[in-house]
């Protein structure tokens, strides 16, 4: 029997940390189908270890289920939670892909970090777990590489 979930249908504040935030999954109505499910967040803040000055990125989570998929309510608090949160780039998108394939086990995860400039150079972090399916389309993630204005 699969857990209650905590999130879905009720009042939550976002978690103080990523270490109290709580990940929830829902059972996969389409066990016998291979498909891409997307989530974009378009505002992820983590702060720099270093300075404590904020960090913005676009990120951008596609995998494919097996038995589980993630609950987003609890996916978006869990993401918010990383606003106080000292992290560099690389470390917190890591984690956040390790999290999500130690919770939900999908046949494949991928996870980009599209972080804005600091100090004149932006990061992009990217990441994967398992092997996409044969004949699964995955788009492409859609975030351009940086530009300047």
């Amino acid at each position: 029997m699969a857990k209650k979930t905590l999130h879905l249908g009720r009042p939550a504040p976002i978690p103080a940390s990523p270490d109290e935030a709580v990940l929830d999954r829902v059972r996969n109505p389409h066990r016998d189908t291979n498909y891409v499910a997307r989530f974009t967040f378009p505002e992820f803040t983590v702060m720099c270890p270093v300075t404590g000055q904020p960090d913005f990125a676009i990120l951008v989570i596609d995998y494919v289920p097996k038995e589980w998929l993630v609950e987003s309510k609890s996916l978006k608090l869990y993401l918010n939670s990383f606003r106080n949160h000292g992290a560099f780039h690389e470390d917190c998108t890591v984690t956040i892909g390790k999290k999500l394939v130690a919770l939900i086990r999908p046949k494949w995860l991928r996870i980009g970090g599209y972080f804005h400039p600091r100090g004149g150079m932006p990061i992009d972090v990217f990441w994967q777990a398992g092997k996409l399916p044969s004949g699964v389309w995955a788009p492409d993630q859609g975030v351009g590489t940086y530009r300047a204005r």
